[in-house]
């Protein structure tokens, strides 16, 4: 169980990254659903012990994050949004080299390992290639693949999914799920259908605050009856962002549409849709835009 208490940092230019975070995970997938620039990377990288909070605590499993951080990097798997690469090792030596430290001593036994992560991540044919001249979606699948090794029991990724191409993506979020049968893995993203598609529990994230958290298919139903579309006109959009609480605008045919929250039928050519979690995503970012305001 990973239990977060009281969470906060504010780096020396005065953004405050994290204000007052507090989460209890236990065991399986946990999307942690934000804009790019809401603090998911700095907590990310705070719950892998890579930084210090200023205040506040993390344990795992008994394990004290800031006091015991070497323990806690034994039973932990950890995909940054950016990691370099040796561009003149192959994926097969690296990942061989990153097992054994892992504590995987006996050569064949490694090799086998190594060898089942490769084919798991679709890079067995290449495996013998350089990592340098790997595309930026392989890299991506190698950085996965690391993440992955000594069987984690707090497994961390940080927009796993960026570079990777549909069928790519299909093939993470299988991975991701078998995983979570046994480990605590904590999704951070701004693509909601990765949340959608993979977590049983889940929190909105911005400007460093968690806004909402819960079961994704309980938090979007509370939005059933009160979304409504509408195509409009480009030249309209700045007048209807003005009468009525858009969502969000999106092209679909060619033709421009907005989806808006309203508790009663607005009429004026609008219909009734049946919302998502995105538009329950839009709406909480929206929410807490428009208390400040």
């Amino acid at each position: 169980m990973l239990i977060i208490k009281d969470l906060n940092k504010t780096y020396p230019n005065g953004t405050q990254a994290l204000n007052t975070v507090n989460l209890t995970l236990e065991n399986g997938m946990f999307g942690l659903l934000g804009p790019n620039g809401a603090g998911k990377s700095t907590l990310m990288r705070t719950i892998a012990s890579l930084q210090l909070a200023d205040s506040g605590s993390i344990e795992f499993d008994g394990i004290n994050v800031f006091k015991q951080p070497e323990e806690l990097r034994k039973i932990l798997g950890y995909l940054p949004q950016d990691f370099g690469v040796y561009p003149k090792v192959s994926a097969e030596m690296m990942l061989n080299h990153i097992a054994k430290v892992k504590g995987i001593h006996n050569a064949a036994e490694r090799k086998g390992y190594v060898a089942d992560l490769l084919n798991k991540v679709n890079l067995y044919k290449v495996r013998n290639r350089n990592l340098g001249d790997y595309s930026g979606g392989m890299r991506q699948r190698f950085g996965i693949a690391q993440a992955l090794i000594g069987n984690p029991k707090l497994i961390i990724v940080d927009e796993p999914t960026a570079g990777l191409d549909p069928l790519e993506r299909n093939r993470f979020h299988n991975l991701l799920s078998e995983l979570g049968e046994n480990a605590v893995v904590i999704l951070s993203t701004h693509i909601v259908d990765d949340v959608t598609n993979l977590c049983q529990n889940m929190a909105v994230f911005n400007e460093g605050k968690i806004l909402v958290q819960g079961h994704p298919q309980e938090l979007s139903d509370r939005l059933n009856g009160t979304i409504y579309r509408k195509h409009i006109q480009k030249s309209e959009l700045a007048q209807y962002e003005k009468d009525y609480t858009v969502l969000t605008n999106y092209l679909r045919g060619g033709k421009l549409n907005i989806n808006i929250h309203s508790t009663s039928n607005p009429g004026e050519g609008f219909e009734l849709m049946t919302n998502n979690l995105e538009d329950f995503y839009f709406y909480s970012i929206g929410q807490k835009q428009n208390q400040e305001a």
